[in-house]
């Protein structure tokens, strides 16, 4: 059996601890009511392993003599750059990165989503990995742990033994890639289909670019000329040519800052628009495609299909052909295509 640490710091999200068990609970329950055995014992430690225990009413079994085969860290309240700070020095902190690394010397998978990503990675074991963290701290994050690989525009990823995921409610997700991985993708979606679970590759959709560009006053003055123009067409070098930069520091700054290249940045801008336009409008998608600056609607298609936008998009045509919101949606895909890591290589060209 499977056994899950789960390391929950004082302060921790009670929303992505609560999730944690609650999948536990969920892929064990499934399994008794089979007649099969639970896949997963539960163990609970760190300074708030008191609390975790009270709020989850789980039982936590102390396996004596036994190395996890995966350490959980849930989401942490720290959602800003001085909580952030001040978590990374506490003493209970210092002992959670001792422990996973330790743990992780010891052949455990170490998982963890939001702000927990920070402290796995001030541990050095995301170095040179691939990762991703809740997306509106993801310039500190690049500030303070330049050599790992980050991208928000990932949910859920899996670089070798170590998982990460992004803001709190994407814990959902994490522990749905670690079902599939350890007890089956079909338990993994009979999970999701047990508890109503959509399937959310992405959390580029849920992205506001104003936050993030705010950071930045050239970025975010980039970012307000481009709205402005919409329904133009013009390349990155007049974009970076209207804030004061040339093209090669303009893209420099704004992957720093947003994570997104240039074209991508305004890509998302153009979007972002057109989701706004056919959730309170009744145009057209040719119409809102002209709005935006793409003559071809396929383009503007295309694009929301790669934002894995295409439910809310739908909704929004069918909105406008019925006059009328639509049923929500019960279906769900499946659970191993949770794990498909997002593309890392981006095209880059001079239009957006």
């Amino acid at each position: 059996m499977t056994l899950i640490d789960v390391i929950v710091l004082e302060g921790a999200s009670a929303a992505s601890v609560a999730i944690t068990f609650e999948l536990i609970g969920a892929a064990n329950g499934i399994r008794a009511r089979a007649g099969r055995p639970h896949c997963f014992d539960v163990r609970i430690s760190g300074s708030g392993a008191r609390w975790a225990t009270g709020l989850t009413k789980l039982s936590s079994k102390q396996v004596a003599g036994r190395t996890a085969d995966v350490v959980i860290v849930p989401g942490l309240a720290w959602i800003d750059e001085q909580l952030i700070r001040e978590g990374l020095h506490r003493r209970d902190a210092e002992a959670a990165r001792k422990y996973l690394k330790a743990a992780f010397r010891s052949g455990a998978e170490i998982a963890s989503s939001c702000s927990a990503v920070f402290l796995v990675a001030s541990s050095g074991l995301l170095d040179g990995r691939h990762a991703t963290t809740t997306w509106w701290l993801a310039p500190l994050f690049r500030s303070l742990f330049p050599k790992v690989l980050l991208d928000t525009d990932a949910m859920v990823l899996t670089d070798g033994s170590i998982t990460t995921a992004g803001a709190a409610m994407a814990q959902l997700d994490l522990m749905l890639s670690i079902i599939s991985r350890h007890a089956g993708p079909d338990l993994a979606e009979s999970c999701a289909r047990f508890l109503l679970l959509d399937q959310r590759q992405s959390q580029s959709r849920y992205m506001a670019l104003s936050y993030l560009a705010a950071a930045d006053e050239k970025i975010s003055r980039a970012e307000r000329w481009a709205c402005a123009r919409l329904h133009r067409t013009f390349s990155i070098s007049d974009l970076a040519k209207a804030v004061g930069l040339g093209a090669r520091t303009f893209a420099r700054r704004c992957e720093r800052v947003t994570g997104l290249s240039p074209v991508r940045f305004v890509q998302k801008l153009r979007v972002d628009k057109a989701m706004d336009l056919l959730e309170t409008t009744r145009l057209s998608l040719d119409e809102i495609a002209e709005r935006i600056g793409y003559a071809d609607p396929s383009t503007l298609r295309r694009l929301l299909n790669r934002e894995r936008a295409g439910v809310r998009a739908s909704r929004g045509i069918r909105k406008q052909e019925n006059g009328a919101a639509p049923s929500r949606p019960t279906g769900t895909s499946s659970a191993a295509k949770r794990q498909r890591r997002a593309s890392h290589g981006r095209k880059r060209s001079k239009t957006a």
